[in-house]
């Protein structure tokens, strides 16, 4: 049982030395302390424990609350079944596809996601389209409702995972503030903590920092925190909102073409790209939709002082369509009000170090747009675990890994900061866009049949792969060049023909077909 000084017997003097005295002498001792329980920092813990080591998780807040980072993918999905597997999980890989999610959980809110769906807005006007769907994007991520993605409603699935990391018998600390963190004789952690009701104390071999920030790091390990690798720049301005009426009735009652839609676009991950930036629209089986504008702070910096609401409302007027939609809903409780975020990017200068490691999520950060936040976050909680698994306790062998680790996942931010950038750059001319989207869906295809070909050892949307590195490094020194200045009609069809030369070795999907219309239905591999 954990050391802790009630508060309530503080007025008993003698009680609390003695207390805190056993406390100092016989603290909590675990082989790994989790520190943050996200969904990521639980389910380390859960695979942690099922490899038969004393775990714990300290957690600075509580459970239910609001988070975003709510939509997954097939490559998530992948690593969700893999974990489940390897772990001797089987609840979790129920939460891996839509249909057994609601078969065997569905008390938990999620959303069905079948795949990514991109609308060009232009300020001042309704949104517009034609039978070619020149303003549309729609890629298929899955074949069916029943095998589909989801959107987590992240109150729900991390509070369950941690009761879930409760059953399998983890020891969970919430309302938890970690005062002081320092090696001891024998070379593990001491950790000195402060809760509602007393002090904690715990001894630990091993560090995950899952916090989903810098700062634990940068307080107790003395890390630091960037955004100079990144050429994208942008924030964030999001909250949850209920009674928005659903895009597909809108284009429906409007006479647009849908009849050759590869799903309900509701159903997806909405993007609606905008002269500021983007719109996300994440619906859930309640009414709740999670709704964000990602500002691109390199051509405009202009709500640096507005509130968060403030901005929301006057970009959102500026579209009418869009207007359309929010102009009568209504925030929902959680998280009740518009939230704005400074810059998103960040990457710590370190990751590791003597005894701790940080997931992905901690360690950095590009931006929401392609959904791939929670992939890559899953991605390197596998590669942690596996690193453990071979190396355990032993210093030098388990050093080395986790350096690889960091040059990997650093490799992994600048692919994905490239891929991302490169839409800011192009959206003003949304058939640049869309070829340049179409050097992600490959990517992230490559990297979904590497999977099922039974080779987990690939860096994430294959950043690894020398060929596809190189030509998406190539492909953005190409846009930057055509978009500076301004570009032909000419110069642009040259650019979008070397794309899709480009990818062809690769392009088992069918993209880029002029015959598709921007419509596709088998770019999901078969899972």
């Amino acid at each position: 049982m954990t050391c802790f000084i009630a508060i309530r017997f503080t007025h008993h003097t003698i009680f609390k030395h003695l207390s805190s005295i056993i406390c100092n002498l016989s603290p909590m001792t675990y082989d790994f302390l989790s520190i943050g329980s996200g969904f990521a920092g639980s389910l380390t813990a859960l695979c942690l424990k099922q490899s038969g080591y004393r775990v714990g998780i300290i957690e600075k807040n509580s459970h239910p609350r609001f988070a975003i980072g709510e939509s997954s993918t097939p490559i998530a999905d992948m690593i969700l079944r893999d974990i489940a597997s390897r772990y001797d999980l089987p609840w979790l890989n129920k939460l891996s596809r839509y249909g057994s999610w609601q078969e065997h959980y569905p008390e938990l809110t999620c959303g069905i996601k079948r795949g990514f769906s991109y609308y060009n807005h232009e300020a001042g006007k309704e949104f517009s389209s034609d039978y070619h769907h020149s303003n549309e994007l729609l890629v298929a991520a899955s074949v069916d409702d029943e095998n589909s993605d989801t959107q987590w409603l992240r109150s729900d699935l991390d509070h369950f995972l941690v009761k879930q990391a409760k059953e399998y018998g983890i020891e969970y600390y919430d309302q938890t503030e970690i005062q002081h963190v320092q090696r001891n004789p024998s070379g593990n952690w001491l950790i000195s903590a402060h809760r509602p009701d007393g002090t904690l104390q715990a001894e630990t071999k091993f560090i995950i920092d899952a916090t989903g920030s810098s700062a634990f790091s940068e307080k107790f390990f003395n890390t630091a925190s960037t955004s100079e690798p990144f050429e994208t720049n942008s924030r964030a301005i999001y909250s949850h909102f209920k009674q928005v009426p659903l895009w597909l009735n809108h284009l429906e009652s409007n006479g647009f073409k849908t009849d050759d839609y590869p799903y309900n676009p509701d159903h997806s991950a909405l993007h609606h790209i905008l002269e500021e930036g983007w719109l996300w629209m994440l619906r859930f089986n309640d009414d709740r939709l999670s709704a964000g504008l990602v500002l691109d702070q390199n051509h405009s910096s202009d709500f640096e002082s507005v509130s968060g609401a403030e901005s929301w409302n006057h970009i959102i007027k500026k579209y009418p369509t869009l207007y359309d939609l929010f102009g009568d809903s209504k925030r929902c409780e959680d998280p009740g009000k518009i939230i704005k975020t400074g810059r998103l990017q960040r990457r710590l200068d370190r990751m590791f170090g003597d005894g701790w490691a940080a997931l992905h999520h901690t360690a950095g950060f590009v931006d929401p747009l392609h959904s791939t936040g929670i992939a890559h976050t899953l991605s390197g909680v596998e590669k942690l675990l596996d690193i453990i698994k071979t190396n355990e306790f032993h210093q030098k062998s388990i050093q080395r890994e986790l350096n690889r680790y960091q040059k990997e996942f650093f490799s992994e931010l600048e692919l994905i900061d490239l891929l991302v950038t490169g839409c800011y750059i192009s959206r003003h001319n949304f058939e640049l866009f869309t070829a340049w989207t179409m050097l992600y869906f490959t990517c992230t295809i490559q990297y979904e049949q590497q999977r099922l070909s039974g080779d987990r050892t690939g860096r994430f949307l294959s950043a690894g792969h020398p060929e596809l590195s190189s030509i998406v490094r190539n492909q953005y020194r190409s846009l930057v060049n055509l978009t500076e200045n301004g570009s032909t009609r000419n110069e642009n069809e040259a650019f979008i023909k070397q794309i899709r030369e480009n990818i062809k070795p690769f392009n088992i999907a069918g993209l880029m077909m002029p015959e598709k219309r921007n419509m596709y239905n088998h770019t999901a591999v078969k899972l």
